[in-house]
């Protein structure tokens, strides 16, 4: 009888009620929180949201909308409260990353996608002398050297395409400042640049495996697809196996991708590592640095999650700050008077006949440490508020009054605190440099910017971007002048990352 039920029209409608129902009885903790409706039932709404590119925005929308707390899918709540922040990344919290991050796997889990609170100190202890003081200081020639090619290019297209009516060769900025930021990575982790600068495009090889033959693939291409297809897939983590057979070719070409990004990071790895290049190999790179690092036991990394920590370092050196300087770039020219004042504390710092300064020459300007920081805030690249669980056996958490329990997975959006008028004031949409001045930054500001996350799961190459970003912005526009050359705001699409999609710009030397 039950039986004969189960097979009737009327259950194969009653699947997806329970399927949705089940779960929403569960978590009745989170009922009296505010969301779009389909948010509470199911993963769609974010999903969907992902999927166009627009998550930042959508989650920035509803909080306007309803207020500090949000819940954005049915176990996530998005706590737009910068006294949030401590609470859900800080030190000694024990929340984990959520099931989001298992998206993100290809080789194997490396230090950003390791869920297991174990497995990430093992590599943490394991990756992090890459990035010490000492370490990140021998890393600098490798950032000088590419800036130096991309001032030699930059300069040939400033004199062979130069308008003769305006004075300016037209340039599509963001190409190229992928083109450099490929290129540092390149000889920052894998012992030589991707050639992108010199060739002036978008090409890497890669290999299915370190015994396969080469093929080749536009790297750029391939990191932005990736990202937006494992940053929608990380709703629905599930999926992942089927989702090349869903009828959207987003899906199909997303991970065709993914399997390319990894390809491209076992093609540099075999590279590096063959008898004849390691015989007299002297380098410093971050791939030699993961080579030395040992855990506790004092075992090294094998070769595969070498790999993945190495595909770690592409990703995460590449597009981030390519994004941000392409950012940085269309607010300063953007905002009357910024240009002229960095261009004139870059010159009185900077010797006339350097065209590529040392780090040492310009990291205590303050005016170009504060647009840094002013377009990291205004544009963040990464936008999204990074999903952290509280783990099962874990205390209750009490955040703006409501308590949260074990399996929640809770949120803090970075873009929407970036941009409160509540902390940055009525000009948070504004690039105001000036109000990174320690005369005006108040301590609520400062714990509010997180453009590197915080806690004990921030991003560990912070000093290694840091110093990047401030070598490639004093290079910029200490031998350059610009024009912006297109209409309308500074377009964006959202994968993990919030990546522009071309900055048009008109390009001259500041000196003949």
């Amino acid at each position: 009888m039950i039986f004969s039920l189960l097979l009737t029209p009327y259950a194969l409608l009653l699947l997806p009620v329970i399927y949705y129902l089940i779960p929403y009885l569960r978590l009745w903790y989170l009922h009296d929180i505010p969301a779009p409706f389909a948010a509470a039932w199911s993963n769609l709404w974010l999903m969907y949201q992902c999927r166009r590119g627009r998550r930042y925005q959508s989650v920035n929308n509803v909080h306007k909308k309803y207020g500090p707390l949000v819940r954005i899918q049915p176990h996530h709540v998005s706590v737009a409260d910068a006294d949030a922040i401590p609470l859900i990344y800080g030190h000694g919290n024990g929340f984990l990353k959520s099931e989001y991050y298992d998206a993100f796997v290809s080789i194997r889990r490396g230090l950003f996608n390791t869920r297991n609170r174990a497995e990430h100190t093992r590599k943490r202890k394991t990756v992090a002398h890459t990035f010490s003081a000492k370490s990140v200081g021998q890393f600098e020639q490798y950032i000088h050297g590419n800036l130096e090619e991309f001032v030699k290019q930059w300069n040939r297209i400033s004199d062979l395409q130069r308008n003769p009516k305006t004075g300016y060769a037209s340039i599509d900025a963001l190409n190229w400042f992928n083109y450099l930021a490929f290129d540092i990575i390149g000889d920052l982790a894998f012992g030589a640049p991707f050639g992108m600068l010199e060739k002036g495009r978008d090409v890497a090889e890669v290999r299915k495996s370190p015994d396969c033959p080469p093929t080749y693939a536009p790297a750029i291409q391939v990191l932005n697809r990736r990202g937006e297809v494992s940053g929608t897939l990380g709703i629905f983590p599930d999926l992942k196996p089927w989702a090349k057979f869903l009828p959207d070719k987003f899906f199909r070409e997303g991970l065709e991708a993914v399997e390319e990004l990894a390809g491209i990071a076992v093609a540099r790895v075999s590279e590096r590592l063959r008898p004849e290049v390691m015989e007299n190999n002297t380098r410093v790179d971050l791939l030699a640095r993961l080579m030395e690092g040992r855990d506790e036991t004092g075992a090294k990394l094998g070769r595969e999650e070498l790999t993945a920590e190495a595909l770690t370092q592409l990703i995460a050196g590449s597009d981030t700050t390519s994004n941000t300087a392409c950012a940085m770039l269309y607010w300063v020219l953007k905002t009357p008077g910024v240009k002229e004042k960095l261009q004139e504390v870059l010159d009185e710092a900077i010797p006339d006949d350097v065209e590529v300064p040392s780090y040492a020459m310009i990291k205590d300007i303050p005016y170009l440490t504060w647009m840094i920081n002013e377009t990291m805030r205004i544009h963040s690249t990464s936008s999204l508020g990074l999903p952290r669980m509280i783990p099962e056996g874990a205390p209750p958490v009490k955040i703006q009054n409501h308590v949260f329990y074990p399996g929640t997975v809770l949120s803090v959006p970075s873009y929407t605190i970036h941009h409160s008028t509540e902390i940055w004031g009525p000009d948070a949409e504004q690039f105001v440099p000036t109000r990174w001045d320690p005369a005006r930054l108040t301590s609520r500001q400062k714990a509010a910017f997180i453009p590197f996350s915080t806690g004990p799961r921030a991003c560990v190459g912070r000093n290694v971007a840091e110093m990047e970003l401030h070598c490639m912005a004093a290079t910029v526009f200490k031998n350059f002048d610009f024009e912006l050359q297109q209409e309308g705001p500074l377009e964006t699409r959202e994968g993990f990352l919030r990546k522009p999609l071309g900055l048009n710009v008109g390009l001259k030397r500041r000196r003949s």
